[in-house]
């Protein structure tokens, strides 16, 4: 376990960015935008994607988070918090580095929604073409 004490980082996904504070020890409260986790995230998949990091160092029920997001939707604010909950456990413990490294939640995601280019209807998609 790790020492105790408060413990910031920040994570981003897409256009989201979560400002995330872990307490050690704690009792497994999580706090997203003053919303507890099951009323900020309504569907199970983004709530597991966010306690990922804490389930594979087997921390559920021993910190606290707190996270402030915004930006993007819930899916890259889900990503965003699991980004910044696994920066801030590395912090609190370098022994988990490698556990959390294996696991991809370290990497940043760096797929971005491309730009619309001038003279396309799109990205990549182009008006309609007549040859007649």
């Amino acid at each position: 376990m790790a020492e105790e004490g408060v413990y910031w980082a920040v994570g981003r996904r897409k256009t989201s960015v979560a400002r995330v504070r872990v307490v050690v020890p704690g009792s497994g409260e999580m706090v997203i935008n003053r919303k507890a986790l099951e009323e900020y995230f309504p569907r199970d998949t983004w709530r597991n994607e966010v306690k990922f990091p804490l389930r594979i160092t087997d921390n559920i029920e021993r910190v606290n988070v707190y996270a402030s997001v915004g930006g993007g939707g819930l899916s890259g604010q889900a990503g965003a918090i699991r980004h910044g909950i696994a920066r801030a456990l590395v912090e609190a413990n370098p022994s988990w580095r490698k556990v959390l490294k294996k696991e991809g939640v370290l990497t940043r995601d760096p797929r971005m929604k491309e730009r619309k280019k001038y003279g396309q209807r799109g990205a990549r998609a182009r008006f309609q073409y007549s040859k007649r």
